[in-house]
């Protein structure tokens, strides 16, 4: 059975009454009265956080070929890209992998 990234996320959403989440092109669907905080809101700030900072470590790398930039500011913006995108990996695989395994309780 293959679980896709945004099964947990969709999963969760259905339990709170959202319908589906996600719309494609990744904007959030709310119910009208529903609360943007919780799993999802927490997910969603975590994928758009880490998404600015690898976007700023590109921009630091494209002025450091350039030659307008300064290296330890691309250094340190890999750095912070690097370790939000760890963070964003390992809540993926703890979320698919407790998905994982609810599925496979026996009701």
């Amino acid at each position: 059975m293959s679980i896709g990234s945004l099964d947990a996320a969709s999963a969760y959403g259905r339990t709170l009454g959202l319908g589906n989440p996600l719309k494609s092109g990744g904007v959030k669907e709310t119910a009208p009265g529903a609360s943007a905080g919780g799993f999802g809101g927490m997910v969603e700030a975590m994928i758009s956080d880490t998404s600015t900072q690898l976007r700023a470590a590109e921009t630091a790398s494209a002025k450091q070929v350039a030659g307008k930039g300064d290296l330890i500011d691309v250094v340190t913006a890999i750095g912070s890209a690097e370790t939000a995108l760890d963070t964003m990996v390992a809540v993926r695989d703890r979320v698919v992998n407790a998905y994982s395994d609810i599925m496979r309780m026996q009701i």
